[in-house]
């Protein structure tokens, strides 16, 4: 794929070829709220054998992402502008789960909350600011 060819999404909750090659499934998105999950894989492996913090992070920003395009028209264009992850334990095995909302801060500003699990320990905590694409703008 060159750089400047459109791919299209089979659906507006699903997930990108990135999310995807992480290994990310969607386990529920609806009324602002989105679950996902991400199995440890040794790809996704820092230097000691730890699950990478940035997939970690991609995780939580998608679960995120999810739960906003539950509350959005289908088709709108937002972005992740600001973004925050707290750690509290590694991961070296099993699956991690995002529990991810989205709370609306007016048309165009909505926080993002996610915390990630592996089993029953929490493994961080995710904050994110998103905007909107304002309609009929470049």
């Amino acid at each position: 794929m060159n750089s400047g060819q459109q791919f299209q999404l089979p659906g507006w909750i699903s997930c990108a070829p990135f999310e995807e090659y992480l290994g990310m499934q969607i386990e529920e998105s609806g009324d602002g709220r989105a679950v996902l999950s991400m199995p440890f894989k040794v790809k996704l492996a820092q230097g000691v054998g730890l699950m990478h913090g940035g997939a970690i992070t991609s995780l939580a920003d998608t679960a995120v992402a999810m739960a906003i395009k539950s509350i959005l028209p289908e088709g709108s264009d937002f972005v992740t502008v600001d973004l925050h992850l707290k750690f509290f334990a590694a991961v070296h095995e099993g699956t991690v789960r995002a529990v991810a909302r989205a709370i609306p801060q007016d048309e165009r500003k909505i926080v993002g909350e996610a915390e990630i699990f592996n089993g029953e320990t929490k493994v961080a905590e995710f904050n994110a600011f998103f905007i909107v694409k304002r309609r009929g703008t470049t």
